[in-house]
């Protein structure tokens, strides 16, 4: 199993960011996030899969594998390495925000959170 450590985690994640904001993939993203006109499960359809395709192309270049169980490790290597590190824990929050849509929770009686 391969093991990064943090400093190894922010050079990953700022490349896949970089690959992200290239004209032709923003492009790409784009589009899918139209097509997908705000719905959650349209997102997980049409925008999750370009995102994957793009963050493979990245990730493969580390040594993890190009495809949906090389996603997955690398994400658990973020996510291990999130609670540790602001900056990587923000780079992460931003790769997610990249394509999924901003989640908001249910209010009650009018209120959200307080009770």
């Amino acid at each position: 199993m391969l093991t990064w450590d943090h400093i190894g985690s922010k050079t990953i994640l700022t490349q896949v960011l970089a690959a992200f904001a290239e004209p032709t993939n923003a492009a790409r993203l784009q589009e899918a996030r139209e097509s997908a006109c705000g719905d959650t499960c349209k997102m997980l359809q049409l925008v999750l899969p370009v995102a994957i395709v793009i963050q493979q192309q990245v990730i493969q270049n580390y040594g993890f594998s190009n495809d949906g169980e090389g996603v997955l490790k690398f994400t658990k290597v973020v996510r291990s390495h999130e609670a540790h590190d602001p900056e990587i824990a923000a780079m992460a929050a931003k790769l997610k925000s990249t394509f999924l849509p901003p989640l908001t929770l249910p209010t009650h009686n009018g209120t959200a959170g307080n009770s």
